[in-house]
């Protein structure tokens, strides 16, 4: 059901042989990108028409209109079931909790009596949020990418999401319930690359954005590939991941329930287990059957995603080497479950989210931790983090020097250009002073 990688003997190779030597899946956002460019082309001259053609022909299903009605988002949330409604609450609450903390305050530097730099924060003006609608329903996803925006600050928040051909072309219900719970009006019934497009050009019924988030399949990755520049993008989203670094102290049926967690998601979902012990990886495997058998989902998600190429159990030596691979694979989501989980869990340098111990599952971080489950993808966590405030906001730094302050420092600007040629930027100090360089 899943295979095995035996790094134990030899000392592990380092840098990209190592990386090179884990399972990861094949996820080829260039190849997409002939494939959604014309989509995009289309969407940029025809607007709104070819959004909703692109949508006929992907999602099976022709609507009216790409904007929700107001009328429908509020029946939604009125027909939510009750126990739905009351964990979305719950996964607002404790979302906005962490990212209120997050947002940063203006701060000023004096770099010299008169002369100050000070760094102000503000929020993208308009986002665009995209919230998948395959395979399962994400009203998750509404709450993890429009809670950052709003504590951010962000005035316009639009959401896509795919129309449903179950329901009349509409976003699947739980959706727009999701957007009412948190004050969103503006959403779209609008998938893939046609939904990025609307939000990079904007049509006669989507003002165009600044800012694109949000998961999707490949050719939303492509989408926002091919169109970053003109819009902002958080990153290209691959197939969700799961790596677990365990010891002989972890329970294997708590270990084979947390990745089958993550291979329901998809076939492409990776499923990595990292031990230094081998009875613990006979147990999980043993494990992991049984568990399978008695879920949903089975045969076209969560068995080929055990057994894809992107899925294993690595052995290693110990937990010095299991610290190498797993910062190595950096992976979207990290479980440490070994004795003294959290000194462990602090020791990690490359992960989009840690979760430490037997008791903080991926599946807390999913829904109601607090934290955000948006995060990177593809060995990506070792360059960039997962969704935040931040994201959604830019630093913008305001010089203000005195006369004495410039003064002060002009023969060194003078200097710095001529050393580089550019004559013209002393220049521009000089003139200042009567083309004379201030004595110091």
């Amino acid at each position: 059901m899943i295979s095995r990688i035996d790094l134990r003997g030899d000392a592990l190779p380092e840098g990209g042989a190592l990386r090179d030597l884990l399972p990861r899946a094949e996820f080829d956002v260039e190849a997409a990108l002939e494939t959604v460019r014309p989509i995009c082309d289309d969407v940029r001259h025809r607007g709104s028409a070819a959004v909703i053609d692109w949508g006929e022909k992907f999602d099976g299903v022709r609507i009216g209109s790409i904007r929700v009605p107001a009328g429908a988002i509020t029946e939604a949330l009125e027909r939510l079931d009750p126990a739905v409604r009351a964990a979305l609450e719950e996964s607002i609450r404790r979302a906005r909790l962490v990212h209120r903390e997050q947002r940063r305050t203006t701060h000023t530097t004096q770099v010299v009596p008169g002369g100050t730099v000070t760094e102000k924060w503000v929020p993208v003006e308009r986002v665009g949020l995209y919230v998948p609608g395959g395979r399962s329903v994400y009203p998750s996803s509404v709450v993890m990418n429009v809670v950052p925006a709003q504590e951010a600050g962000v005035e316009g928040i639009a959401v896509s999401s795919p129309p449903q051909k179950e329901f009349g072309g509409l976003p699947h219900p739980t959706i727009l319930a999701a957007c009412a719970l948190l004050g969103v009006d503006e959403v779209y019934a609008a998938g893939g690359a046609q939904a990025v497009a609307m939000f990079a050009y904007g049509t006669e019924d989507c003002l165009p954005v600044n800012l694109v988030t949000g998961p999707g399949n490949i050719y939303v990755a492509a989408a926002k590939r091919l169109l970053k520049g003109r819009i902002g993008i958080d990153a290209e989203a691959g197939p969700t991941e799961i790596a677990i670094l365990a010891d002989s102290t972890a329970d294997p049926v708590h270990v084979a329930a947390d990745l089958i967690s993550q291979a329901e998601h998809d076939p492409m979902a990776a499923a990595v287990l990292v031990t230094d012990s081998e009875e613990l990886a006979a147990a999980t495997e043993a494990e992991l059957r049984p568990q399978v058998a008695a879920t949903k989902h089975v045969t076209d998600r969560i068995e080929p995603a055990l057994a894809g190429r992107q899925s294993a159990i690595v052995l290693v030596n110990d937990l010095e080497d299991g610290l190498t691979v797993v910062d190595a694979y950096a992976a979207e989501h990290l479980e440490i479950q070994t004795a003294d989980a959290a000194a462990v869990a602090g020791r990690v340098r490359n992960a989009g989210a840690v979760f430490v111990g037997p008791w903080s599952p991926v599946s807390l971080g999913d829904y109601c931790a607090g934290s955000n489950h948006v995060l990177p993808t593809g060995g990506c966590a070792c360059h960039s983090s997962g969704l935040s405030v931040q994201s959604f906001l830019r630093g913008i730094h305001i010089v203000d020097y005195t006369r004495d302050a410039l003064a002060e420092v002009t023969h060194h600007v003078v200097t710095l250009a001529e050393a580089e040629d550019l004559p013209a930027h002393g220049a521009a100090l000089k003139a200042r002073f009567g083309w004379k360089v201030p004595q110091q």
